[in-house]
């Protein structure tokens, strides 16, 4: 995957009514294979339009979003659903578990959507559990697990199909600083492991510093920091 890129956006540009200004004006970002970066920016700036614009939940006022080169304004309901489910990971402030499903239910969700689970998975699950300590939390459900644990949950879902990208908005933001920092660092060495690219929505500075990029969004504007 070196050298691929994995998303690029071109002008792209968003609104919403009652806005005087464009949440995002003319908007361009390319991200390659494996390579990691953070988009910072005051709340309301438009972090989150732009992760929910990246992931086809949303469409730009205009502007292309490609990922893998391909169109996601162009792309079918299915052909969307597909893409997400077999090329992007989602981890979100909030864990966004299904509560009547099993820690390890919701791990392998991605799979039961596709109607596919062999033993490979189940050894990559392996190797994902042990390192993210749920070895012996698989089978409680989300409200029998500490907040830390359910987050764990929520990063080895996102990552158990090595999908292209992960995106992250705030993944770590409903943690103490501690269990922030732990989980945080365990994901990005996973994420590291599979060779995914990362796409950090944060506040915490300090998250953001471990990518090797940082971009600023401000007044619909986007700047390398």
């Amino acid at each position: 995957m070196n050298n691929q890129i994995t998303l690029k956006i071109n002008k792209v540009t968003k609104s919403f009514p009652g806005l005087d200004q464009p949440v995002l004006n003319n908007i361009n970002l390319t991200v390659e294979a494996a390579e990691k970066i953070a988009i910072t920016g005051v709340s309301g700036s438009g972090k989150s339009t732009l992760l929910h614009l990246m992931a086809g939940l949303e469409q730009p006022d205009s502007g292309q979003i490609r990922i893998l080169d391909k169109d996601l304004t162009t792309l079918k309901s299915d052909e969307l659903c597909s893409l997400r489910n077999k090329s992007l990971g989602f981890i979100y402030q909030f864990h966004h578990l299904m509560p009547d499903f099993t820690a390890l239910e919701n791990i392998m969700m991605p799979f039961t959507i596709r109607g596919k689970l062999t033993k490979e998975h189940n050894s990559e699950l392996f190797l994902i559990v042990k390192k993210l300590g749920l070895e012996n939390r698989i089978h409680h459900y989300p409200h029998e697990l500490s907040g830390g644990e359910r987050q764990r949950v929520s990063i080895a879902r996102a990552i158990i199909t090595s999908p292209n990208i992960i995106l992250a908005d705030e993944p770590t933001g409903n943690l103490d600083n501690k269990n922030a920092k732990k989980v945080f660092d365990i994901f990005l060495e996973l994420a590291e492991e599979v060779g995914t690219s990362i796409i950090l929505v944060t506040h915490n500075t300090f998250l953001a510093t471990k990518m090797s990029k940082i971009y600023n969004l401000t007044q619909g504007k986007i700047t390398v920091s």
